[in-house]
């Protein structure tokens, strides 16, 4: 496999598109938020960003909402640089 053939995500509508999709959540408060981002970032997110914000919307609403509001700090999995560097985006949002 070489390294051209490799979709990043910003080559790849299709999963620009998954990821704002799976952006859109039960919790008004996390849908804005998220929304709110991704219109201001999303054409710049790197793959290292869309890894951080995929495992975030891994996460059920009620965490995911602890996490953005700074109740909580990532833990476990979650508890790598690029999560929290994205985390800290998203809190300025």
């Amino acid at each position: 496999m070489t390294g051209s053939s490799v979709t990043t995500h910003q080559s790849d509508p299709a999963n620009r598109a998954r990821l704002r999709w799976r952006s859109r959540r039960g919790l008004l408060e996390n849908d804005l938020v998220l929304t709110r981002f991704l219109d201001k970032h999303e054409e710049t997110l790197s793959d290292e960003d869309v890894d951080a914000l995929t495992r975030l919307l891994d996460l059920a609403d009620n965490p995911l909402l602890d996490l953005l509001l700074a109740r909580k700090e990532p833990e476990g999995e979650l508890d790598v640089p690029h999560v929290r560097a994205l985390l800290e985006r998203l809190r300025q949002a």
